[in-house]
């Protein structure tokens, strides 16, 4: 039997094949260290297969996005000055390739697939840290927190707060009815919300507060029109920024900080952004190369696996985004990374100022905040098989796949053979973007 090559192509009819791929790739990122090379064989395979069926539609016209891999080159190329060129380069290869995966969904996951996919599953990461999960505590605040099957409270606290937004954009933004949805929506919320509470991790709690305080707003900010909407938010964002400034620099930062147990150091995370930025100094430039810096046997990274009571030596790093980067890449990284995150908040922010109702824009706007919060304190978007990574790229994609999209709807010359070979027409887009 030949089976329609539209069920793994088309956005708009290939709801099982999508949300199946998202949800089991988030269950890989989460747990690929359990499951071993396996479970990432089987992420490749599924986002290599509308590369199989059809690579002109699941690929497009590749060359309107090579500015995206600018970063992941860049690691690439860092393994000719690496001062550990064999892990860099293993590591380049693997990021080149999960950015691929990540552009592969972009072409063939809507906006419903997508959300439903996430929702479930991180569902799924959570039930099985549930499930076989365990208690930890910390050595440097002496706190006592579930980290479920991962290494880091704040990992489960990640797909908690993951968890928990996109529930609340499938119902708040995008208007979810489905009943037997919404029930499974409001038991995968209470689970995450047991995740956070349980796990402790600050972070994430204040980051699902602020990513759906400030999603509230934009919803009630849509309701006018295109003009005044720019100017509402132009004046809300300075007024913000003012209050803002005015509360950290008043003492509420500490007063928050005290509420959930932490102390102005952040748990030691200023003395490492010290540390990372005497390690910068070194090379400013183009920085140790693509990870190159946690490595063992090294003297700086075996020093502050010590004085952090890092036994396994892994899975360490500056707990700050920015930092990492200039430490690893230099100046140079951290300039093709601020261009990645910021376009991606602009490009979202744009769309939900100038269209009349976007849904789609709505729900990547909150996730792109969610990912530029954490990036102060967390590296959720710089390594290989993340989720982190993953989504950033996904929304980058999404977004000059609409801009592409909208310019072709314009240009005189539609019937330009390169055009046509882009991407699913623009009712596919659209489609998505109504979810």
């Amino acid at each position: 039997m030949r089976i329609p090559k539209a069920i793994i192509l088309d956005s708009n009819r290939n709801e099982p094949y999508a949300m199946v791929a998202t949800g089991l790739s988030l269950f890989v990122f989460a747990y690929s260290s359990i499951f071993g090379q396996v479970s990432i064989l089987a992420y490749y395979g599924l986002w290599f297969l509308p590369v199989l069926v059809n690579y002109r539609k699941a690929l497009g016209d590749y060359r309107r996005f090579l500015w995206i891999y600018a970063f992941a080159v860049l690691a690439f190329l860092s393994t000719f000055w690496s001062a550990a060129p064999g892990t860099s380069l293993r590591a380049s290869l693997q990021y080149l390739s999960h950015i691929f995966c990540a552009l592969v969904a972009v072409r063939v996951v809507g906006l419903r697939s997508f959300t439903r996919g996430t929702i479930f599953g991180t569902g799924l990461v959570l039930l099985y840290s549930l499930a076989f999960g365990r208690y930890q505590s910390d050595a440097l605040d002496g706190s006592f927190s579930f980290v479920g099957a991962f290494e880091s409270k704040n990992q489960l606290g990640f797909y908690a707060s993951l968890s928990f937004y996109f529930a609340f954009a499938a119902v708040v933004i995008q208007a979810e009815r489905n009943p037997l949805l919404l029930s499974c929506y409001a038991v995968i919320s209470a689970i995450a919300g047991y995740c956070l509470i349980a796990s402790q991790s600050a972070t994430s709690v204040l980051t699902v507060i602020v990513i759906i305080m400030a999603s509230l707003i934009m919803k009630a900010v849509s309701w006018l029109t295109p003009r005044h909407r720019t100017v509402l938010f132009t004046a809300g964002a300075i007024f913000g920024t003012v209050a803002v400034l005015a509360f950290i620099y008043g003492g509420g930062f500490a007063l928050i900080l005290g509420a959930f147990g932490k102390d102005t150091t952040l748990t030691g995370r200023t003395y490492l952004w010290g540390q990372g930025i005497e390690a910068i100094k070194l090379n400013p430039l183009l920085g140790t190369g693509y990870q190159a810096y946690w490595v063992q046997g090294f003297a700086e990274a075996e020093r502050l696996w010590f004085e952090f009571y890092i036994a396994t030596r892994t899975g360490f790093h500056f707990h700050n985004t920015y930092i990492e980067t200039t430490v690893e890449l230099g100046l140079t990284g951290l300039l093709l990374l601020c261009i990645l995150m910021l376009n991606a908040l602009i490009s979202t922010l744009r769309q939900m100022l100038t269209n009349a109702r976007d849904p789609e824009a709505a729900t990547l706007f909150g996730l792109t905040l969610m990912l530029l919060i954490r990036s102060f304190v967390e590296i959720d978007t710089l390594n290989p098989y993340q989720v982190g990574s993953f989504l950033l790229y996904f929304v980058v994609g999404r977004m000059a796949l609409r801009r592409s999209v909208s310019k072709r709807r314009r240009s005189p010359r539609n019937d330009d053979a390169s055009d046509h070979a882009d991407t699913a027409s623009p009712v596919a887009i659209r489609g998505s973007a109504i979810g």
